[in-house]
């Protein structure tokens, strides 16, 4: 009985996920390569009151750059997404994200770890065929994308974002900096924020 309710507690899960799929012309319109060097980036929104963690996001930057945002609810309407995978991330959407999740009672730490063409090119590929991701599934999908990927095997599997986190602090070349905003909840993503903003800091 305790396995059927398992059973029927995964498939009720899994229902909750809401798929999305974007035509092939609007990805391909989309498609945004950076000149920065190739790399993997976790974003935790982190609560600032008790330091508790709200999402994760995965960002990686290789032949185009892409945001994995599980069961996220940030979009724009020059962002196409594929099952949670975010296509066209310039530095100006990668900004408007970032400022979506970042405000008075949140801050938003973003660790970036320098990887090989291949292995971004690896994470590209786990992100875009994970799937559709159940609410508060964010942490375990991330850690189900990295597992066994060269250079994240310490990472391992996990449901919290704190603890995600604090595994990326352990990566070698790991560049870490919190973004602050003081902006009221209700008008959270309502603005730009620009490159030099004073509330980026290291």
């Amino acid at each position: 009985m305790r396995l059927i309710l398992c059973l029927l507690g995964l498939l009720t899960l899994a229902a909750c996920a809401e798929p999305k799929w974007a035509d092939d012309a609007a990805v391909t319109r989309a498609v945004y390569t950076s000149q920065a060097p190739t790399s993997v980036t976790l974003f935790t929104v982190v609560r600032k009151r008790d330091g508790s963690s709200g999402h994760s996001g995965l960002m990686v930057n290789g032949a185009q750059r892409i945001i994995f945002d599980p069961a996220g609810s940030w979009n724009h309407p020059d962002v196409p997404e594929r099952n949670d995978v975010l296509y066209g991330m310039t530095d100006k959407m990668v900004a408007f994200y970032i400022d979506y999740h970042a405000r008075e009672t949140y801050d938003v730490v973003e660790q970036t770890v320098p990887v090989t063409p291949q292995v971004a090119a690896m994470v590209a590929q786990r992100m875009q065929s994970y799937g559709a991701v159940p609410k508060a599934h964010c942490a375990r999908a991330i850690t189900g994308v990295l597992d066994g990927v060269p250079g994240f095997e310490d990472v391992g599997r996990t449901w919290y974002p704190t603890k995600l986190m604090q595994r990326f602090d352990q990566l070698p070349g790991v560049v870490k900096r919190t973004i602050t905003d003081d902006s009221a909840d209700k008008n959270h993503g309502v603005l730009l924020v620009q490159a030099g903003d004073p509330r980026l800091t290291n």
